[in-house]
């Protein structure tokens, strides 16, 4: 190849690792946590909706053909309610280090919460960080820890601590603020980033 072929080898590799870099969010190191092509995640998951204070909301989380989870039901107003949720079940997720959460979703057009809880109970404080969805429309949401509001059955909460990563133990999604009627969040994957 002659004595120009290292320069020229070392010119491939800078062009790859530079494509490699730019691929990946330029260095960004992710950790999956649910990918709902495997059947295991899909059973991590329940539904908390506004039942358990007499609203009648109802709500599924369900796997679908193509590998997703299906988050939708129906939103009531009835007898003071107003939410639907799903959440996983309580286990350390092991997120000491990272900065945030990526889900990759197709919504409705409405608005959703991710919440991020770091007890073991499905009440108590929750860190919700509001997004908008593009109806029909695949969209990666990017939840920074830093971004997340500190949160009691509704209501702001002041003088909390700020998200603890290696505490965390529950993720999940939450539609309210008066959005009545169907709505329809399916989710491809969701990742822990750095």
């Amino acid at each position: 190849m002659g004595k120009n072929s290292g320069a020229l080898r070392n010119g491939l590799t800078l062009t790859v690792s530079i494509i490699l870099l730019w691929s990946t969010g330029m260095g960004q190191t992710e950790k999956p946590l649910f990918d709902f092509a495997r059947p295991t995640d899909a059973g991590e998951w329940v539904v908390i909706n506004d039942g358990v204070m007499g609203g009648l909301s109802r709500s599924s989380m369900t796997v679908t053909g193509e590998g997703t989870a299906l988050f939708a039901g129906t939103v009531s107003l009835e007898n003071y309610g107003g939410f639907a949720s799903t959440s996983t079940r309580p286990r350390p997720l092991d997120l000491e280090g990272y900065d945030g959460i990526l889900v990759r979703v197709r919504g409705d057009g409405k608005q959703y919460e991710f919440r991020i809880r770091t007890g073991g109970r499905f009440d108590g404080i929750a860190y919700a960080y509001a997004f908008e969805t593009r109806k029909d429309a695949w969209v990666t949401v990017r939840v920074p820890f830093a971004g997340c509001v500190p949160t009691f059955r509704g209501r702001t909460l002041t003088g909390v601590d700020p998200v603890s990563a290696e505490l965390i133990q529950q993720v999940g999604f939450l539609i309210s603020n008066k959005q009545e009627g169907a709505f329809r969040l399916e989710i491809d994957w969701i990742s822990a980033y750095k």
